[in-house]
């Protein structure tokens, strides 16, 4: 399994527990989309790139960091065919790949700390879309979100040809 991961500055410690924990995995390759030591990034500038990957389908699966998660998650979403997901605890974790085939997971260092993480991780990393009663909501989903896909490209078509 091929994953991509990033962090910001607020939660460069966690992501580097999460790399060297990744790489005792057998079949798990990761590659780092950053924060690097010591810099400064935007964190939608991170979440963007991992989630932009992970939608071409370069990796199976991203794991995004910063302060809370939930900022990551955010950007994460707005690209479209990514199912990001804020899980702090095994159960949300569980069901954010059995139930709505989250590709990506999103996590706080302020809020977990790393031997949770760690643990949450390999929880994720077990679990597959279970299908069943919630193909239809990941379908419909995937609907609602290729709407508003349409209703952009729309839009931007008339702007250009307005110019």
């Amino acid at each position: 399994m091929n994953i991509a991961i990033g962090c910001d500055e607020a939660a460069y410690q966690l992501k580097m527990v999460m790399i060297r924990h990744l790489k005792t995995k057998p079949g798990v390759a990761v590659t780092d989309f950053g924060a690097q030591a010591g810099e400064t990034v935007l964190y939608p500038d991170v979440a963007k790139a991992v989630a932009e990957a992970v939608a071409r389908g370069d990796y199976d699966r991203g794991i995004l960091f910063c302060g809370t998660g939930i900022g990551m998650c955010i950007t994460a979403n707005k690209v479209p065919g990514i199912r990001a997901a804020v899980c702090h605890d095994p159960f949300s974790t569980e069901r954010a790949r059995k139930s709505n085939d989250a590709q990506i997971l999103c996590m706080g260092e302020r809020i977990i700390g790393p031997e949770l993480a760690q643990y949450l991780v390999d929880i994720w990393l077990q679990c597959d879309f279970s299908g069943g009663g919630s193909t239809p909501k990941v379908e419909r989903i995937k609907e609602i979100e290729h709407t508003y896909y349409e209703q952009n490209k729309n839009e931007q078509n008339k702007d250009e040809k307005g110019k």
